[in-house]
């Protein structure tokens, strides 16, 4: 086994924890906490999965970038959209930047408000919903690189 498949069986690993949470997150979890308008189970939920999803994001991180350079794109070349692969790091970097700024959104402001105010509840599956999207878009993206990229 070559450098870069163990790589990307890791980042596959990674994705597999860190989208299947949130899709159990938004097709399991979400539905119950709405219906019985009730966050408990958010937060249960929230509690458990973060020590798994978290190390999962990190693991994808780290052999991301790797398989970047691994694939002679560079820091130097991210968002400069010239060839086909950088296309495909750029937009899942893009996505990457997305899903931050919603958890800094989550962990900062509606989670702490979610707690004492149930009206924050659709905001938080606003949160919820898109990070999962986007997940979901980032995990599409990476299927590309098997095709050599894709061009905008």
């Amino acid at each position: 086994m070559n450098e870069i498949h163990l790589l990307l069986l890791l980042h596959l690993l990674g994705a597999t924890i860190w989208v299947g949470g949130h899709i159990l997150l938004s097709v399991i979890i979400l539905p119950q906490v709405w219906k019985e308008k009730s966050v408990e189970k958010l937060f249960a939920f929230e509690s458990r999965y973060e020590w798994i999803g978290m190390p999962a994001l990190a693991v994808m991180l780290i052999t991301g970038v790797r398989m970047a350079y691994l694939y002679n794109v560079r820091i130097t070349t991210w968002f400069a959209f010239k060839t086909p692969i950088e296309t495909v790091i750029s937009l899942k970097l893009l996505c990457l930047f997305s899903l931050v700024l919603f958890a800094l959104s989550a962990q900062c402001f509606v989670l702490p408000r979610l707690k004492t105010n149930i009206e924050k509840l659709p905001l938080m599956a606003f949160h919820i919903l898109s990070v999962t999207c986007i997940s979901i878009v980032m995990l599409v993206l990476g299927s590309f690189v098997r095709y050599g990229g894709i061009s905008l």
